[in-house]
């Protein structure tokens, strides 16, 4: 996004709509996706009671769809930016055409957002024109050997007019007729990730998705917002979209919601938390508090920092704290102090929590937390400022950004952390414009929970959405509210037994993801 664009993003606070209002009726239209002439086919099962299945083939594969070498650009904080100003794309495409290619420079406009302007995000440079990726990948050596980078890219997938193909899978629950729960499922404990088609398998459930984005590499569970089953296991982003959702289905709801932590010792000191269930100093999507850099502002897919933090663990996250430097109080189920801990890495004691800090942090839990002594941790979730009262039949899964608002399509792009700091928007072409397998959750009119899992990244097959498709995909389904989950390889859904319904889109299959929804036969 350039700068003036940049510049016009507005407050979440003061926003437009995407998109005209739906009407009161759930839509049963053709998908909002390419031309109104393609052909559409649906096939819709049950599962359970009250519980349906809707596979949507839209559209076909296009001879003017084509892949292409995309070259990589050098922008401030980027060498290899896939998007640059006019006069960085013009300069590298001279560059191009003096070393004997023929460049084409592509200029990107993105869609206006419930905060953030329509206008040009940027140019992209690329060359050629084939049949095949295996005929594109044949062309890479020579640009690189002239001293350019590239990769290979699909036209359909730009985000820009096309004919498809697109596969969605739509799971429809009726709360008044299915008589299990729909929970959120961690699988075991926060350090280990697990398949979606594991999670349904193993717990006997109707069907399932993934659920929120996740710290990969056993560091830790959600990368933002988590409330499972009343238990706070993830701190927010503060402002981003959260799914709060009962068991029974019933009155579920989107939110920006924000989280207050604080730690109390028993001499009246207090002191911020930082976060729970995370490695203290590195806050995955940003969003946090006490001056985590570059921003506290939501940031998807960017890891701020922090050399000052105090973080809780609970048993959710696993048998032990992860080691380090700085320091680490025991706490035991009142909040007594069992123990203080020199460096950071123990058993998480059953019923208890520990709380690690580093840097200044450190130095208060050493002057505060002494054993035998207690601290007391208080965590509110707010929305808007008041409290959402936790209980055991509640679970919230933070995600974004939301897509549908009071049945308009509306995406809070810029408050959701998808228009990032700085000059490179290569996440916002890659994440936002361009077209890639979602997960998506919403509701409808009547009260029925919506879970979709679009195919993408697959040409010929499917090829995604983009997020303005989203939104107007899940409108299009009948949405009244509605956000987007984890996706691209995340994407998963499966049904009973663990049969995957989709074709998740990492070339070794199905990708391990930290949590998903499921749905729960039984009584409520």
């Amino acid at each position: 996004m350039t700068r003036p664009l940049l510049a016009a993003a507005l407050c979440a606070a003061s926003v437009t709509a995407l998109a005209a209002p739906a009407t009161a009726a759930a839509r049963t239209s053709a998908l909002p996706l390419g031309p109104s002439s393609l052909h559409e086919q649906r096939d819709t099962r049950q599962l359970a009671p009250g519980v349906t299945l809707t596979t949507i083939v839209r559209g076909e594969k296009s001879a003017a769809d084509v892949w292409t070498l995309h070259v990589r650009l050098a922008v401030p904080g980027n060498t290899s930016a896939v998007i640059a100003p006019k006069a960085t794309a013009e300069d590298a495409a001279r560059r191009l055409e003096s070393a004997g290619f023929h460049p084409r420079v592509e200029a990107v406009d993105g869609p206006r957002f419930a905060d953030v302007r329509a206008g040009r995000v940027g140019y992209v440079v690329r060359v050629g024109r084939y049949a095949t990726e295996a005929d594109a990948k044949k062309d890479l050596p020579a640009l690189n050997a002239a001293g350019f980078s590239a990769g290979t890219s699909y036209t359909a997938q730009d985000g820009t007019a096309a004919t498809g193909p697109w596969r969605l899978h739509v799971i429809s629950v009726d709360p008044g007729r299915f008589g299990g729960r729909v929970v959120s499922s961690v699988g075991g404990t926060l350090t280990a990730t697990d398949k979606v088609s594991d999670l349904v398998r193993t717990s006997g459930a109707v069907a399932g998705v993934n659920g929120t984005y996740f710290t990969a590499g056993g560091k830790g569970g959600s990368a933002g917002l988590h409330v499972l089953n009343g238990e706070l296991t993830s701190e927010a982003n503060n402002g981003r979209t959260a799914l709060i959702l009962p068991q029974s289905g019933r009155g579920a709801r989107f939110a920006q919601l924000s989280t207050v932590l604080r730690v109390r010792a028993q001499d009246r000191a207090g002191r911020e938390l930082d976060g729970v269930n995370r490695l203290p100093g590195l806050v995955d999507n940003c969003g946090g508090v006490g001056g985590d850099q570059p921003t506290e502002r939501p940031q998807h897919d960017v890891t701020c920092t922090d050399p000052d933090e105090l973080v809780a663990f609970t048993p959710v996250y696993g048998a032990s704290s992860p080691a380090g430097d700085g320091a680490e109080a025991v706490l035991d189920a009142s909040g007594r102090v069992t123990e203080l801990r020199p460096a950071r890495g123990t058993a998480i004691p059953a019923g208890g929590r520990t709380v690690q800090a580093i840097g200044t942090a450190a130095d208060w839990l050493r002057d505060h937390a002494r054993p035998g002594t207690r601290l007391a941790i208080s965590e509110q979730v707010l929305d808007r400022g008041r409290p959402v009262r936790l209980d055991a039949r509640t679970s919230i899964l933070g995600a974004g950004p939301q897509l549908v608002r009071d049945g308009r399509a509306w995406v809070d792009a810029y408050a959701d952390g998808l228009v990032h700091t700085g000059d490179d928007q290569s996440f916002y072409y890659n994440w936002v414009l361009r077209r890639n397998p979602r997960t998506m959750v919403g509701v409808d009119r009547r009260g029925r929970l919506l879970m979709v899992a679009a195919d993408g990244r697959a040409p010929g097959f499917s090829e995604g959405l983009s997020i303005e498709e989203a939104a107007k995909v899940m409108r299009s389904l009948g949405a009244v509210q509605a956000m987007n989950f984890d996706g691209g390889g995340s994407t998963t859904m499966a049904t009973a037994g663990g049969a995957l319904v989709n074709r998740p889109s990492d070339g070794t299959g199905e990708r391990s993801v930290g949590d998903g929804i499921l749905l729960l036969p039984g009584r409520r």
